[in-house]
């Protein structure tokens, strides 16, 4: 992003009023390479043609925030990889990661990994280093970095129904396994950090935690993801969980989030009662019906839609309700951008 878009999206996070209601889209490799007509494996594995797309994007929309922005990653697969997760990569298609443990107690034989050593996280590392002089020269900044949540990361690792059995049958072994998986995302999400020179926020992405109940959210979910966050004292932070489940939206507070991203299938004045009042809203959108198959004009309907459910501008961005779908077309992100101009 621009440091004008940074100061921008830095303005709504904090609080400030913002006219006109600025726009912004999590994008990466489901979407760019397809939008682009490139190849999957070029995109995620060829570093010219990674910074190229990501300009290109960039240069197309000026007007979105583009979150995280330049985003080194592999799909789901970066931090299972480091635990040793196969990852099959194919050409047209976002990798597949294959779980590693059978069920949660397997967790026990795992060693701590090392984000500067193992999996495709030291690469994904190097691009950073390698790629970020070239893209501050073209005007733009990498002022966010990003990490799949604790509990998604899980997930990965055990396959979603073990980690989910796991929960309920071996709370114990569960609770070691989140305590491996949280360390690595403290520890992925300095590591990029460091790797760069100009990082300011994070987002954390962790559909899990609006798989399971609210008890099991204070327990499972909340403690590992507050610790997150709390590792980045001065950073602006975003959850994403676009999962619908509402039953974790009032606890959000206490994980000292500024910026939510969420489903589409919530009605936005619904999820602002139960946030409150502090949270920047990052939606509401429905990314697939609308944005990627819908026309211009149910674009711009839905943008009209959320503006009634949220009338007071302050603590808003218009986004998909989730991230940006495969197939998601330009005249539609034109539409999205028209509609919240005109306000």
């Amino acid at each position: 992003m621009t440091p004008a878009q940074w100061d921008l999206l830095r303005r709504c996070a904090t609080g400030q009023a913002v006219q006109p209601v600025p726009v912004a889209l999590i994008v990466d490799s489901p979407w760019i390479p397809g939008y682009l007509g490139l190849s999957m494996l070029d995109y995620l594995t060829v570093p010219e043609v990674w910074l190229e797309a990501n300009l290109r994007v960039a240069a197309e929309f000026p007007e979105v925030i583009f979150l995280p922005g330049f985003w080194a990653e592999l799909g789901m697969g970066a931090e299972p990889s480091a635990f040793g997760c196969k990852i099959s990569l194919y050409p047209n298609r976002t990798p597949l990661v294959h779980p590693l443990l059978r069920a949660v107690e397997q967790a026990d034989g795992l060693q701590p990994p090392n984000p500067h050593t193992d999996g495709w996280l030291p690469v994904l590392l190097n691009l950073y280093r390698r790629m970020e002089p070239r893209v501050r020269d073209a005007g733009h900044l990498i002022k966010m970095v990003a990490a799949r949540g604790p509990l998604t990361v899980a997930s990965h690792l055990t396959g979603v129904s073990e980690f989910l059995l796991g929960l309920k049958l071996n709370p114990a072994a569960t609770h070691r396994l989140l305590r491996l998986t949280t360390t690595l995302v403290k520890q992925w999400l300095q590591a990029q950090a460091e790797a760069l020179s100009a990082v300011e926020g994070i987002l954390v992405l962790d559909d899990l935690a609006g798989f399971i109940s609210p008890r099991d959210y204070l327990e499972f979910g909340e403690p590992y993801l507050k610790e997150v966050f709390d590792a980045f004292p001065a950073a602006i932070k975003m959850f994403h969980n676009d999962t619908n489940n509402p039953s974790c939206y009032c606890h959000l507070p206490k994980l000292g989030i500024h910026l939510f991203n969420f489903t589409h299938q919530q009605p936005l004045a619904k999820v602002r009662a139960l946030v409150g009042p502090e949270i920047c809203l990052v939606g509401n959108i429905p990314p697939l019906e609308v944005l990627a198959q819908g026309s211009p004009e149910q674009v711009k309907a839905s943008v009209r839609a959320c503006l009634e459910q949220h009338p007071h501008r302050k603590g808003l961005i218009l986004s998909a309700g989730g991230g940006t779908s495969p197939g998601t077309p330009a005249q539609n992100i034109r539409a999205l951008v028209e509609a919240a101009q005109a306000g």
